[in-house]
């Protein structure tokens, strides 16, 4: 019987996971992260728009998973470093005032806040923050799928495999999720 590689990696993972929640092992995390170090340089280099600043922040994002892993019972490693990753890059340019190419799929917002050419970037930034709030102020279930349908791309399989939700609750919990959302925005920008 053969063994699926992305399986038998997987089962390595979660047994690292396991070993640094046990041990806080940083060489066990090492390996963890070792493997995705490229991928999140490149991730970095798509926001950042800089290698020196890209090559920092593969670094930076390495010592924050020390703090965050005790915080954090991660099992899906991979979809969560990207997470992780891409929200560090987000809070770099937040910091410096740049805006990103592409923060989010803007169509399944049907507010025109979002939309409106006469924005300032202090409005942008404000609209983010209103949008992170109510994505919080949804139900777990709710939040965890919207994120990963619309932040991550996930589909519904992957959602319902990440999650352990049939796909008819991933469709739910988006399309519930979508709708309360777009009332918490419409409430916020009365």
């Amino acid at each position: 019987m053969k063994i699926n590689k992305e399986s038998q990696s997987a089962k390595q993972e979660a047994a690292w996971l396991k070993e640094f929640y046990e041990t806080g092992d940083l060489e066990v995390l090492g390996k963890l992260y070792e493997p995705y170090m490229f991928l999140i340089f490149g991730l970095c280099l798509k926001y950042l728009k800089d290698t020196t600043k890209s090559e920092d922040a593969v670094m930076q994002i390495f010592e924050s998973l020390i703090k965050k892993l005790r915080v954090h019972r991660v099992e899906n490693f991979k979809a969560w470093l990207y997470t992780v990753a891409r929200n560090h890059c987000l809070m770099q340019l937040r910091a410096t005032g740049k805006q990103p190419e592409v923060l989010f799929d803007e169509s399944f917002m049907e507010s025109e806040a979002f939309l409106h050419p006469d924005s300032s970037e202090n409005d942008h930034e404000e609209q983010l923050q209103k949008m992170e709030n109510c994505i919080e102020q949804l139900n777990e279930e709710q939040r965890v799928c919207v994120r990963l349908f619309y932040l991550e791309e996930k589909c519904y399989k992957e959602i319902s495999e990440i999650t352990n939700f049939s796909m008819n609750q991933v469709k739910s919990y988006i399309q519930n999720g979508k709708r309360n959302l777009k009332i918490c925005m419409d409430k916020t920008y009365e």
